[in-house]
């Protein structure tokens, strides 16, 4: 119980969720995430698909983090019943991610240095150009975030706060690419050896998500085993699984034997099913190499699963 010399309201309202550098972080994200949205829906436009995930990834960081700064300066975490530092430090790593793709997609698909056509005319050019410099400011603020919070050498931290925690949001949203690439005509049903790689990312992808779902939720004591150790177990055969799958994708899409080993010239750009094997296959040795740099993390992670 508090002491009665306490100023009234001084037990609820935490003025460090603001004040302090993680706070000041998370206002900045507040600032730079509605003044981005706000210039592109006034006058800067979007469109399409690329126009549609910038201004989702935007409303969709800037509503969390309206939720984030609320409950903690209000103390309301405390009544939530899940892991906080996990969840914080997933949706920074989340929202950085997503910040940092939008901030590349808008400037590439909708800002130009010439002036558009009337009616939108050079207003609509300063607006996307606004836009995609505080694009650029939201994404540093939500950088900084996560490099304030996660976990130094020796320190005691949630799961999510370390690096073995960070990669797996990495790994996820990754994994998210190959299945856009999958999805968009990329032929994988030819050969069983192709499906075999893609039940390797579907099975990967499903354990990463119930690693981060189990540490955001804090039930990571009650699996019956000590939870570093099974994370290390898992990242291994996640490790074997996609080695299995750099090895027979490039083969069976590449290979003149079963694919092709350049690019179509009849193939229609955006349409071409080879590109899109291609970005399955850049982005499966990026994850690979994800696994493995995880893999030496995980082995000597501290964390509070309660944090």
């Amino acid at each position: 119980m508090g002491s009665t010399m306490d100023p009234p309201g001084g037990a609820y309202l935490h003025l460090g969720a603001v004040t302090s550098p993680v706070g000041t972080a998370r206002v900045l994200q507040l600032a730079f995430g509605c003044t981005t949205f706000s210039l592109v829906a006034h006058r800067g436009g979007f469109g399409g698909v690329q126009g549609t995930f910038c201004m989702a990834a935007w409303g969709f960081c800037f509503a969390l983090s309206v939720l984030v700064v609320a409950c903690e300066f209000t103390r309301l975490h405390g009544c939530l019943r899940l892991s906080w530092g996990n969840f914080t430090a997933a949706f920074a790593m989340l929202a950085t991610l997503l910040c940092a793709t939008a901030a590349v997609i808008y400037p590439l698909y909708f800002t130009r240095l010439e002036c558009p056509p009337e009616p939108a005319g050079c207003m609509a050019r300063n607006f996307r150009l606004a836009a995609s410099v505080f694009a650029g400011l939201l994404f540093l603020a939500y950088a900084a975030e996560v490099a304030l919070t996660r976990a130094r050498p020796g320190q005691v931290a949630s799961y999510m706060a370390t690096v073995s925690g960070l990669l797996k949001i990495v790994q996820a949203f990754v994994a998210c690419i190959i299945f856009g690439a999958l999805v968009h005509d990329s032929r994988y049903g030819r050969y069983m050896a192709t499906q075999w790689c893609v039940a390797v990312y579907s099975l990967c992808f499903m354990a990463t998500v119930a690693v981060v779902a189990l540490s955001v939720m804090g039930h990571t004591g009650g699996l019956g085993c000590p939870f570093d150790r099974l994370v290390v177990v898992y990242t291994f055969l996640a490790v074997l699984l996609y080695l299995s799958a750099a090895v027979i994708w490039p083969v069976f899409c590449f290979d003149p034997k079963y694919g092709e080993p350049g690019r179509p010239p009849d193939c229609l750009r955006g349409s071409c099913p080879w590109d899109s094997q291609l970005v399955v296959a850049i982005f499966t040795y990026v994850n690979l190499l994800l696994y493995i740099v995880d893999l030496a993390y995980s082995q000597r992670i501290r964390f509070v699963p309660t944090l």
